[in-house]
């Protein structure tokens, strides 16, 4: 059963806040957007050219610019706010972190006197780290605040698999985890093709699944945002979709399992860290967190990506 008030509010209008709200309507999953952005002309535009759109949509939405207190009865809010990283001098996700703290300082301090007590989908980057500094600053309940991070990453994965594979990426169960960077890591003794494990087909076909470059795939996975933003500068269609996975699995209630950052409290050997982990999704936010059975490599490969977000959560805690 899918939620009555469909209100969702997007805080930044730029390529990511933008096309998911795109998304959104293009698959009929919300009946209203309000965008918040520090530059209220572009945040104008893009509402004005995404009404325009709904003409011609399937289904109806009111698309908008509002006001922080626009979210008081919204029951999801995407926060979409912060700089991309500077390809001419080498940026990853984790280095705007200082630029991206900055700006969720106000945006903290405007959701905690809005009113809204919903739940927030974090997208701004580096996400996993940028969603616990919104948890701890606003003390939100865990379960109803989390990020995207690697569901964008493990589509990525899937993509590379099946270029390797032949095999189409809707068969293929495979979860980047970690970080929503370069930390993250792939355990390969969780992936399933057509559900059959992929380390038994390696043994049963060695020509074929055995000869697969395991390290060249999950860094090929790792390496698709950047191929994107080489090209154009920006990514735009992955995300949105993602981001409509994971509100739809709210909205709908689905008690959907997609690889997004909650914070961890034991699961995994780890403690009080925001990391990317398969998680049931429902009405409610996260219900449940799966802990599948890595390895011993894996558990250690996950363990330095959560101890990279560590001391980076920390760090941002006192800029």
């Amino acid at each position: 059963m899918q939620l009555q008030n469909r209100k969702v509010v997007i805080i930044g209008a730029g390529h990511v806040g933008s096309h998911a709200g795109f998304t959104l309507i293009a698959q009929g999953l919300v009946d209203e957007i309000v965008y918040i952005d520090v530059d209220e002309k572009k945040a104008l535009a893009q509402a004005l050219d995404l009404a325009d759109s709904t003409a011609y949509l399937p289904s109806r939405a009111k698309v908008r610019v509002g006001t922080y207190a626009d979210a008081a009865d919204a029951p999801l809010m995407i926060v979409a706010a912060g700089p991309l990283p500077d390809l001419a001098t080498g940026q990853t996700r984790m280095d705007t972190l200082r630029q991206t703290i900055a700006i969720m300082k106000a945006v903290t301090e405007n959701i905690q006197s809005s009113g809204f007590s919903g739940i927030i989908v974090n997208i701004s980057n580096p996400a996993d780290v940028v969603t616990h500094y919104i948890q701890t600053k606003l003390n939100w309940p865990s379960g109803r605040i989390f990020s995207t991070s690697t569901t964008l990453d493990s589509a990525r994965l899937r993509r590379a698999l099946s270029q390797a594979t032949g095999v189409d990426q809707k068969s293929i169960v495979a979860y980047a985890m970690g970080e929503h960077g370069e930390s993250q890591m792939v355990p390969w003794s969780a992936v399933t093709i057509g559900g059959k494990p992929l380390a038994q087909l390696r043994q049963e076909r060695p020509d074929t699944y055995g000869a697969l470059d395991l390290k060249a795939i999950a860094a090929a996975g790792k390496a698709g945002g950047w191929r994107i933003m080489e090209g154009k500068n920006c990514t735009e269609f992955g995300i949105g979709v993602s981001i409509a996975e994971v509100v739809r699995a709210v909205f709908h209630d689905e008690d959907r399992i997609l690889p997004i950052s909650v914070l961890l409290e034991g699961q995994y050997g780890q403690h009080d860290v925001y990391a990317s982990v398969p998680a049931r999704l429902n009405r409610e936010g996260v219900a449940d967190i799966i802990e599948l059975n890595l390895t011993q490599e894996e558990q250690a490969e996950f363990a330095a990506s959560c101890r990279t977000m560590d001391e980076n959560y920390r760090l941002a805690l006192t800029l």
